[in-house]
């Protein structure tokens, strides 16, 4: 069909596009199931449709904070790597190198992290007492009892102290390793708490079957099935057919290699994120 609404429905409209069934497309079902799996990854990487943008939550365990203070009974917390180099003069040295095993595990769908909402614990802003509390309770007790200008001068104010005071907490990540490093003191954390994580989850096409029928997936995947047509018949270079045809598989490649550069030049531009500006 012309909108693709399942992993089988998008492969069949790629192999019309190249021909079939008029054409036999010398591709092999496992090699299609390869590549769609390739083009989905590069879809979820690249494309920022292919991403959803989501808060998840996250609850503490006792185990999370013995493995962030390195002080668990079993001796997990601390990993150790060894390094051995030859110095000239010593022989052979090894060396140790020690860090905490400070993070959580996050699932796999997740490819990217922007930031962990910060406790608001801090004496500016949290509690019966703070300044915030102080400030609506003192002077706003009627709407007009002040200037919005001079209201939102405080706050600026307030929030500069709050920034200096409780800064963000530095977290680490990879989308290699599952793993989302947390740089805070864990010792101050309890378990039973929680973690909003602000983080990009790649979006599934078996909850979203609509991912199916994006127009740059299905004109990337059938030119990923045209090079491997072409590639799978290269070796056949020369060899003439029933009526005179010459198989052409470098041709074939070739095209779809062109093709290809094409299809990314256009992600680059049109639907991938531009990356962010260094100044410094």
């Amino acid at each position: 069909m012309a909108k693709p609404s399942t992993r089988q429905e998008l492969i069949d409209y790629c192999l019309r596009k190249l021909g079939a069934p008029v054409l036999e497309i010398n591709v092999d079902e496992d090699q299609i199931d390869d590549l769609v799996d390739d083009a989905l990854q590069y879809f979820n990487e690249r494309h920022f449709d292919g991403v959803e943008r989501m808060y998840l939550k996250y609850k503490i365990t006792e185990n999370d904070v013995n493995r962030g203070k390195a002080k668990d009974t079993t001796g997990v917390g601390i990993v150790t790597t060894t390094a051995t180099s030859n110095i000239t003069g010593y022989g052979p040295t090894t060396f140790n190198f020690y860090e905490t095993s400070n993070y959580i595990q996050v699932p796999d769908s997740v490819i990217g992290i922007e930031k962990v909402f910060k406790f608001d614990t801090s004496s500016i802003s949290s509690g019966m007492f703070s300044i915030k509390y102080q400030l609506f309770l003192n002077d706003l007790y009627y709407f007009n009892s002040v200037e919005l200008l001079q209201y939102a001068m405080v706050k600026s104010y307030l929030e500069d102290i709050d920034f200096l005071l409780t800064t963000d907490k530095q977290i680490r990540f990879n989308k290699r390793q599952n793993r989302l490093y947390l740089d805070i003191d864990w010792a101050a954390k309890a378990d039973d708490t929680f973690l909003v994580i602000d983080c990009y989850r790649a979006l599934d096409p078996n909850d979203f079957n609509k991912v199916w029928n994006d127009s740059f997936l299905k004109k990337y995947l059938t030119a990923l099935i045209k090079k491997q047509w072409g590639q799978n018949l290269i070796k056949f270079q020369g060899v003439k057919l029933p009526g005179g045809i010459e198989l052409n598989g470098r041709q074939i490649y070739e095209d779809a290699l062109r093709e290809l550069e094409e299809i990314k030049s256009v992600m680059t531009t049109e639907y991938e994120l531009p990356p962010y500006d260094f100044i410094g």
